[in-house]
């Protein structure tokens, strides 16, 4: 085991499917002489040179569209955003081409195509640039869609979807790119599909997905010091869904929290939600309890965009009232 940031497994995925396979390259804006907006593609260029790693104009929809094409034509494009805000210009190629190709030919086109790149609230970055559009985009079929929380996660799950024949959607974020973690030295993959259960416990299910899994393994050790033993599901993949998983954990613990960074209409955690309250009635022992983002565009100032985001504080509160211990 190696311990390593995220950033460096990202890397270390693309750089060992590209010797594994020459028709995967990575294209977007500064991937290449800048070393990517976030170093996942330090020394990328380097390596492989300037017909595999391609950077870009800032015009997401026009290399978006021409990876889409590349994809179709036989090669494994991975294509990054420097934010997932810009990718809304992108939207149409994803949803529209990308996703429909299989359906559309009637099976007789592929689509083997990586979108990535950081998505969710940052620090001072407004409304505009501090958004998490999951919903947007597991909303899509044809589409799948994950979002690893560790470094041996990012690298599993992004070998896994360069090698996959359908377009994939990589969820990451910029305020974990550091964050470090065991990553094994040896050839791995992590499948797409399947969730990890990151604590077990036997009170209540957390259950989350991406950076907030950080603040509900944190809630989880405060939990315990209240005598609340708390269990961790990290859902890492959002399309497919791992149901079987969620519904194990809940039908043990007889309790659930989710946690989602979205906003709560229409998203994520609020469907989850809703597939444990259907599915799982018979064994909960209180309400689903959702914590999410509030629904106002994101502030600037730093002491509100904490306010209005999942916190720790938040998830105890809502860990609280499906126990009963208020």
């Amino acid at each position: 085991m190696a311990d390593i940031a995220i950033r460096d497994a990202l890397r270390q995925a693309l750089e060992e499917e590209m010797n594994r396979d020459e028709r995967v390259f990575i294209m977007g804006e500064e991937v290449g002489e800048y070393n990517g907006a976030y170093k996942v593609t330090r020394g990328l260029l380097d390596t492989f040179g300037p017909r595999r790693v391609l950077d870009t104009p800032i015009a997401e929809l026009g290399f978006t569209g021409l990876g889409v094409g590349a994809a179709i034509a036989g090669l494994r494009p991975v294509v990054e955003w420097m934010t997932f805000n810009f990718a809304l210009l992108a939207l149409d190629q994803v949803i529209n081409n990308a996703a429909k190709m299989r359906h559309m030919s009637g099976g007789q086109l592929s689509c083997p195509i990586v979108f990535r790149g950081p998505n969710g609230p940052a620090e001072f970055l407004s409304s505009q640039h501090s958004q998490a559009l999951q919903s947007l985009l597991v909303h899509v079929p044809g589409l799948k869609v994950v979002a690893p929380a560790t470094p041996y996660d990012a690298k599993g799950l992004l070998k896994s979807a360069i090698r996959d024949d359908n377009p994939v959607v990589m969820l990451e974020s910029e305020m974990a790119y550091a964050w470090t973690g065991d990553v094994p030295e040896g050839e791995y993959l992590v499948p797409i599909g399947k969730a990890d259960v990151k604590r077990e416990g036997k009170d209540v299910t957390l259950i989350v997905h991406s950076k907030p899994l950080r603040l509900a393994l944190e809630a989880a050790e405060q939990l315990a010091a209240m005598d609340i033993d708390a269990e961790v599901v990290d859902l890492r993949s959002l399309r497919p869904l791992d149901e079987e998983t969620i519904y194990r954990s809940v039908r043990k613990t007889n309790r659930a929290v989710v946690i989602d960074e979205a906003w709560p209409m229409a998203s994520v955690g609020s469907h989850v939600a809703w597939l444990i309250s259907h599915n799982c009635f018979d064994e909960l022992d209180a309400q689903v309890e959702l914590v999410c983002s509030e629904d106002v565009p994101m502030p600037y100032n730093h002491t509100l965009e904490l306010a209005v985001q999942p916190s720790v504080e938040k998830v105890i509160r809502a860990v609280r009232k499906v126990c009963y211990t208020e």
